[in-house]
């Protein structure tokens, strides 16, 4: 069956066409949406007369009955040849209810069925994914807050820079998911508007209430222009931009924790339930489900990249091309939620090393910006101050010192004001962090006010997808 064939020549189907062009197999994931947004047209249908009442009945019991053989059999798509799962449905419609099935698409085109359905996936999508964003939010702020008093070496080029609470560093993550979170309720935003009713592109000549279907398919708003709607992938690109942008912050997440979980480093190890060997080397424990995690990321951007391309050159209103949207829209949602539901089981059982992390912030002199920040208290530029801390550095550097290893005379042939408090600041990573009391800064009594708004943040949130 095809809802098209009219205007064609029954022979000639070149097989080859017909298996390139189907998109059943991608688009069977509408099925759920496909029945819903046909049972609401079906009982506008009849509202408006366009039906009469005992066809209007007949359509949304056979609809009905689809949507219970489906709950009934999981596997309801094995074997099936149609186009597209709204073929699909049209022709099990008419085995159950009859010639009627015929009129459930008056007024209506795949145009507008299709763009309906893929905000309504898009809607519960976004929900899935907040979800996952809090519960990968959740175990960063638990792990801060068993952490809070744990100091980490800080990089900038991947060099040593200067100390910050773990926990600081955690929240930062945080902060990412967090703007994740808000992107995605933007996007919900806009998608939040019905295409159905507005035909292929010009609208339709039957007398149906759009902003009804809106109410009953739980539409924030009717949308205004046909020739928009129908052929409109803004949302689609948005949500993917969004995946994107989490499976970015995921990577950079992944790429620390490989580093600091190699031993060199040994700040944090992997739960072995996330780790892998090697089938050659026994000692082996590889950080794969980052590395994954790393490399699902490209995936998704390439999605991303893909999307962009096909609609740049897209004439009004819809063109075939739009078929591709879907495998790239279900692809970047399925990767990026699993991808975050993974995230969230390392970080919660990621074992913490804090005596690493401490021995280490006393190796790449990371208290040099806090001996500069001294002298300039003492009335000396913050220039020449700047200066006389690299040379105090490159002398270390030139023999193998470090700040503890130096003897005030050797100090003061540099920095001549050099005392027992310059020697305390150089040495205690703990007071470079608690003097940075600003507000967003690392010092202890920052970051448990940062841990606390995290938390009841989080609170929040789950009150607010428990809606």
């Amino acid at each position: 069956m095809r809802l098209w064939g009219g205007r064609f020549h029954s022979a000639g189907r070149d097989p080859l066409f017909e298996q390139f062009s189907e998109s059943f197999s991608v688009d069977k994931r509408f099925i759920v949406y496909d029945l819903r947004v046909n049972l609401a047209y079906v009982k506008e249908l009849g509202r408006a007369g366009v039906l009469k009442p005992g066809e209007a009945r007949r359509l949304a019991r056979g609809l009905e009955a689809l949507r219970r053989r489906l709950e009934r059999d999981p596997r309801w798509a094995r074997g099936q040849a149609s186009e597209d799962v709204h073929t699909w449905v049209e022709e099990q419609l008419e085995r159950i209810a009859g010639d009627v099935a015929h009129k459930l698409r008056t007024g209506r085109s795949r145009n507008d069925l299709v763009a309906t359905e893929a905000r309504l996936y898009l809607k519960l999508a976004v929900r899935k994914l907040q979800a996952a964003l809090r519960l990968g939010m959740k175990a960063l702020a638990g792990q801060a807050r068993q952490h809070a008093r744990t100091i980490l070496p800080g990089y900038t080029h991947l060099q040593p820079a200067q100390p910050v609470l773990f926990a600081h560093y955690l929240l930062a993550y945080f902060e990412m998911f967090w703007r994740d979170f808000t992107r995605l309720e933007d996007c919900l935003k806009r998608a939040d508007e019905l295409p159905l009713g507005t035909g292929a592109l010009a609208g339709t000549t039957f007398p149906i209430s759009r902003a009804r279907l809106a109410r009953e398919l739980g539409f924030a708003r009717v949308a205004r222009n046909s020739l928009d709607v129908t052929s409109d992938r803004d949302f689609v690109a948005e949500l993917i931009f969004a995946c994107a942008m989490i499976m970015l912050h995921l990577s950079r997440w992944a790429e620390d924790l490989i580093i600091y979980s190699s031993p060199g480093f040994g700040y944090v190890e992997l739960a072995d339930a996330y780790a892998t060997g090697s089938s050659l080397m026994p000692q082996k424990k590889n950080p794969d489900s980052l590395e994954l995690i790393r490399g699902k990321a490209a995936t998704v951007v390439g999605k991303l990249a893909g999307l962009l391309a096909l609609l740049k050159g897209l004439p009004l209103a819809y063109d075939r091309d739009l078929q591709e949207d879907k495998a790239a829209l279900f692809g970047a949602v399925d990767t990026t939620h699993q991808s975050l539901l993974l995230a969230a089981r390392v970080t919660r059982t990621l074992r913490i090393h804090p005596e690493r992390m401490q021995a280490m912030t006393h190796q790449g002199f990371l208290t040099a910006t806090d001996l500069a920040d001294e002298l300039v208290r003492r009335g000396v530029s913050f220039a020449q101050a700047h200066e006389q801390v690299g040379k105090l550095v490159r002398h270390c550097s030139d023999h193998a010192k470090t700040f503890k290893d130096l003897s005030p005379s050797e100090a003061r042939q540099i920095i001549p004001t050099w005392d027992s408090k310059l020697r305390a600041i150089a040495n205690s990573p703990a007071l470079s962090v608690a003097r940075r009391k600003g507000v967003g800064g690392t010092a202890p009594s920052q970051v448990f006010r940062q841990i606390a708004a995290a938390e009841r943040l989080l609170a929040q949130l789950e009150r607010r997808l428990a809606k």
